[in-house]
């Protein structure tokens, strides 16, 4: 390698330092600016991070009764938010006397209701004074904590369903209601399973934390990194190798993460040199890696946080909720490696060549075993086990698996030999960072599953959602199609500002409930909030995915999500097929393992061809690009096809097709006369 080839190495993996920093300061002050703490109180924090990473594992296994599982994971979150972010800005890096008042508070008032017994439960309709204090308390504890961790936006939103709940009586129809006091309202939140330790926290404290200490398992026994050299190393060397490796990559690294952000952030922070090589400008490079880390939050084997949200409230397996993902998440990376594939023709895409990756051959046989843990999870739960057992066991299959590769291992051979000083060796082991990690990195999805709480308690309190239902099919004339429309547009306005756990939970239990009047299976009702919900990580002011791959990339933000939009357009009116017909209910596999025994698989593989042809369409008429580069009319006939293919019926479907073949039909002929 020359000098030349050397600086130029060298200044890449500088800008992309730089690029990764500005990236993560974005990120901290969207979700929250973390402490980064030293000396005893950082060993403090880590101490109570791996405890309470342990417990959790340790309830996976063994039994914990609801009433204080719950609160006890409330009571962890809430300590550790309050030591981990700060108040302000100005007050980061220590840990001020207040944040102390506020993080053992929350275990007072766990203490003080868990001793309570049942006695307390059973006066939650007439709390007495204490029990208001303690509640008002935890409350104001909660909201803090949403505003630490995810910005003001979020407590905001809650604060306005707890003022709605108690100023019924003044408001005008049809939202008044009669209207409950402070007591009834806390008693109901506080002292019950039906507010801040209901649905939301019930899946925050049994599943979204394991899967979280998965997840950091994965990173640190170096599974991340394989998966981005395999990638690297299998899609490399050809003309569209830079889009289809992110598209891979993405794949690969967003399944176990279950973050968009995340899996945009780390990707963006090793590919963008290779894409800016092959030719991508920079706001095409962070709408292609940013649309690559969205797919994370719908991939199979963890999808986001609130796939288990789904599950829960529809008391189904997440086996299910896995099955359901698996057509519209393989619809998802086709229409992203169309859109790539097109690129690379219509841009004259130049070969990027990746330095310093292996062969594949030699990556697969000496790190095979990080695939085994990406699959344990699905495999433990065909064998039978829960979800919260199937984790806990990939967990340890994970740690397990690590030590077949020296460089892997998440306990150094040196403590495991018993050399040196063993308490050194293992608060220095990757096995300690992962359990920190796991707990860590649960903190703003949990306070946001207990903020959620809040706002399910007003709604089931109130009965808003029947109320908010009946007034979106008035306004849709009880149409399917204007209803599913008027759904998708709440969704994304909801999810506009609120993290995408939060929206799906409120959306689920306000508009839900339209959908499943019309006829829609309960099961396709959620998949489609969910699936809308999740446009809120492309879509400003909290697109997180678009803007911190500008940052890494250098672009603009407003551009960066544009191209977002472009790259995740197909893929998303694929919702509307499975909510609009029931010959739709293909793509999700038909809701279940036992649906599916049942199933006619040729009318599933038919609605499964025709959305692919549909967003093959849409592709082509948003690029301007099929066979070749597409007049303004075949464009619009191919945007027309595609939602025609989208909508499930067959006249559409011959529509659709016509379209498409008659575009193909006039670019081959016209192709045949240029080279005539």
């Amino acid at each position: 390698m020359s000098d030349i080839d050397l600086i130029e190495k060298e200044r890449a993996a500088e800008v992309s330092q730089e690029a990764l920093k500005k990236a993560e300061e974005f990120i901290e002050e969207e979700e929250g600016a973390a402490n980064r703490l030293r000396g005893w109180l950082a060993g403090f924090v880590t101490a109570v991070a791996v405890v309470m990473s342990v417990f959790h594992l340790y309830s996976a296994y063994a039994i914990v009764p609801t009433q204080i599982m719950r609160p006890v994971h409330v009571a962890f979150v809430l300590f550790l938010s309050f030591l981990v972010f700060p108040l302000a800005k100005r007050f980061r890096h220590r840990v001020m006397w207040w944040d102390w008042i506020a993080a053992i508070l929350p275990i007072l008032t766990v203490v003080y209701m868990i001793q309570g017994g049942d006695d307390f439960t059973d006066r939650n309709t007439l709390p007495d004074n204490w029990d208001i204090v303690f509640g008002v308390a935890l409350m104001l504890l909660i909201l803090e904590a949403m505003r630490r961790t995810n910005g003001w936006v979020m407590p905001i939103v809650t604060i306005a369903f707890i003022v709605y709940a108690m100023v019924g009586p003044w408001l005008p129809e049809p939202w008044t209601h009669k209207g409950y006091e402070l007591g009834r309202v806390v008693g109901h939140m506080y002292m019950t399973l039906e507010g801040i330790f209901g649905v939301a926290v019930d899946v925050s404290s049994s599943l979204i934390i394991l899967f979280t200490i998965f997840g950091a398992f994965l990173q640190y026994s170096g599974a991340g990194k394989f998966f981005i050299d395999f990638s690297f190393s299998a899609m490399g060397g050809k003309h569209a190798g830079a889009g289809r490796t992110v598209v891979l990559a993405s794949f690969l690294l967003g399944g176990p993460s279950g973050s968009g952000v995340a899996t945009t952030v780390t990707l963006g922070s090793v590919a963008y040199p290779m894409l800016a090589k092959a030719g991508y400008g920079k706001e095409a490079a962070g709408g292609l890696l940013a649309a690559g880390g969205l797919g994370a939050i719908i991939s199979p084997p963890v999808l986001g946080a609130a796939a288990f949200l789904i599950a829960e409230f529809l008391k189904i397996s997440y086996l299910d909720v896995l099955l359901m993902a698996v057509i519209p998440t393989c619809l998802y990376y086709f229409a992203l490696f169309l859109m790539v594939e097109i690129d690379a023709r219509k841009f004259h895409m130049r070969q990027a060549a990746i330095e310093g990756v292996e062969s594949l051959w030699s990556l697969t046989r000496q790190y095979w075993f990080h695939f085994l843990s990406l699959v344990s999870i699905v495999a433990f739960m065909l064998m039978g086990f829960s979800p919260v057992l199937s984790v806990f066991w990939a967990t340890v299959v994970s740690f397990a698996t690590s030590f077949l590769h020296r460089n892997c291992a998440m306990l150094s051979y040196d403590l495991l030999l018993g050399r040196g000083p063993i308490a050194g060796h293992l608060f220095r082991s990757n096995l300690v960072k992962a359990l920190e990690g796991g707990s860590i990195g649960v903190l703003s999805v949990a306070a946001t599953c207990a903020g959620a709480g809040m706002i399910v308690g007003v709604v089931t309190l109130t009965g808003l959602g029947l109320k908010f239902s009946s007034i979106v099919l008035q306004y849709a004339g009880h149409s399917l199609l204007l209803t599913a429309v008027f759904t998708s547009l709440i969704v994304w306005i909801v999810g506009l500002a609120v993290p995408v756990t939060a929206s799906y939970i409120i959306c689920a239990v306000i508009a839900a409930p339209a959908l499943i009047e019309l006829g829609v299976p309960n099961f396709a009702a959620h998949m489609f909030i969910f699936y809308y919900a999740v446009l809120s990580e492309v879509s400003p002011p909290t697109a997180l995915s678009p803007v911190a791959a500008a940052a890494i990339t250098g672009g603009d933000p407003y551009k960066t999500t544009l191209q977002s939009w472009k790259y995740t357009m197909p893929a998303f009116l694929v919702p509307f097929m499975f909510v609009l017909d029931p010959s739709g209910l293909g793509l999700l596999l038909m809701g279940s393992i036992k649906a599916l025994a049942a199933a006619n698989w040729m009318s599933i593989i038919e609605v499964s061809v025709t959305a692919a042809i549909g967003i093959a369409a849409l592709a082509g008429g948003i690029q301007g690009w099929l066979l070749s580069r597409a007049s303004w009319i075949e464009s619009v006939m191919l945007i027309v096809a595609g939602l025609a293919l989208v909508y499930p019926s067959a006249v559409s479907d011959v529509v659709g097709i016509g379209l498409v073949a008659a575009v193909i039909a006039l670019q081959v002929a016209r192709l045949r006369a240029r080279s005539a």
